[in-house]
């Protein structure tokens, strides 16, 4: 593997090649020209920059994920070495794991996983927490030491519920209400970062390579029905604890491997709603949009994928003219939330995993199923390792939401949408078209 931190230094010049034009050093040969400028071949003291295969640069990160339909339990082991396996696409600036249903104790309160860089930021945020939450037990969360991870923060969970007094006071629900005191904690505590906020699910994350964080965390002595996994190489934005992946709010986790190009238009969208982006990472603003478009406006998860990697106007242009009235619809109320840029990302939920890429697919996302399970990374050999067998082996396309939901889930929303069929209250109604009443025929 590449050192990156290791000065670049090229190979010598095979003798009778050609250095770039425009070379200047005493010391070369000039060994022709070109439009009059002297060619010169490179010397010890001047050697030529790297070019384009001498040096193995990963594309971009990590991510993996692996989930049981049937809502069976499985230990961390296949999903730490899923991402291990794609070692090379990490630089140790960040690593990180979610795992649905490994609180089944506790699955009916928000399990706090939170970091602090001081006891006092651990006093204020604890004194905080017992003021709107009512905990039902604290701990530290297990940690084993492991060689290359450094100085970490002081970590521990809290599962909790909202205070019911002030929850009624507040006027908000129970998510609306975690939110607002996540953002708080978040934004007005220094040096505490709550790292997940869900119910019954958890993110383990942190600088280092993926596979030392798992170890470090001891993920293999949790089962989850569902666990992503994120190696991160940041691209613009430091590598720290808090702002590795998965980045999460609420139940929602995201991994994801790019860049947001639309970053500045997404952030100023969604501060407008009451979310605080100050956390470093343009992964956060996706977290937020699913947040927004499927808890808040009551939109499905795939519908809001839809619309953050929605048709390109010439497609729209290209439809029939209902779709493409549906779409132009999309696009014009949601013009702030499309998402641009080269990405591809896992959407964990309490109700299972959804996958994107970028419309021009310029981010490498595979999936694969066995009999109950399903298996996604970014590389089909991190797949075949933990199930050599796998079927259906694809890679998912660009733009095209990939969801898999528990077999619970699918069950309850059929029996659901079978019920409202069948209910007269669901009938359309006659209604006017217009602003105003039709006037009365004289």
């Amino acid at each position: 593997m590449y050192d990156f931190d290791r000065p670049r230094t090229a190979r010598p010049a095979a003798a009778g090649t050609r250095a770039d034009a425009g070379s200047t050093c005493p010391d070369a040969t000039g060994i022709g020209t070109v439009a009059g400028s002297a060619r010169l071949a490179p010397c010890d003291r001047h050697p030529r920059a790297p070019r384009e295969g001498d040096v193995r640069i990963p594309a971009g990160c990590a991510i993996a994920a692996i989930m049981d339909r049937s809502g069976a339990r499985h230990d961390g082991s296949d999903i730490l070495r899923s991402i291990a396996l794609m070692h090379d696409r990490s630089n140790g600036l960040g690593g990180g794991f979610a795992a649905y249903g490994i609180y089944p104790e506790y699955e009916e309160l928000y399990a706090f996983h939170i970091m602090y860089e001081s006891d006092e930021a651990r006093r204020e945020t604890e004194a905080y927490l017992d003021t709107y939450f009512m905990s039902e037990k604290q701990e530290r969360i297990p940690t084993e030491p492991v060689a290359s991870i450094k100085n970490p923060p002081d970590i521990w969970r809290y599962f909790a519920a909202p205070h019911p007094m002030r929850l009624a006071a507040s006027g908000l629900d129970e998510a609306e209400y975690t939110m607002a005191h996540v953002f708080y904690i978040n934004g007005k505590i220094d040096g505490a970062f709550v790292a997940s906020s869900g119910k019954n699910m958890g993110a383990f994350k942190g600088v280092g390579y993926p596979e030392d964080i798992g170890a470090f965390y001891r993920i293999c002595d949790y089962d989850a029905w569902a666990w992503t996994a994120h190696g991160r190489r940041p691209t613009n934005t430091p590598g720290w604890w808090g702002g590795a992946h998965p980045f999460t709010l609420l139940n929602w986790s995201v991994v994801h491997n790019g860049e947001i190009s639309s970053y500045d238009a997404n952030r100023r969208y969604v501060e407008q709603f009451g979310y605080d982006c100050e956390l470093q990472t343009d992964t956060e603003v996706i977290t937020y949009l699913f947040d927004l478009l499927s808890r808040r406006h009551g939109l499905s998860p795939e519908l809001a994928a839809h619309i953050m990697t929605a048709p390109a106007w010439d497609e729209i242009d290209a439809m029939d003219p209902s779709q493409a009235a549906f779409e132009t619809a999309l696009r014009t109320t949601y013009a702030s939330a499309l998402v641009n840029g080269p990405f591809s990302v896992i959407l964990g939920s309490s109700e299972g995993l959804l996958a994107i890429n970028d419309r021009l697919k310029l981010r490498a996302l595979m999936a694969a199923e066995k009999g109950s399970m399903v298996y996604m990374a970014s590389e089909q050999a991190a797949i075949e390792l933990v199930c050599p067998d796998a079927e259906n082996m694809r890679a998912i396309g660009g733009g095209e939401p990939f969801v898999v939901q528990l077999d619970s889930v699918v069950a309850a929303k059929a029996a659901a949408d079978a019920d409202a069929e069948n209910d007269p209250h669901n009938a359309p109604l006659a209604h006017e078209v217009g602003v105003l009443p039709r006037r009365k025929e004289a």
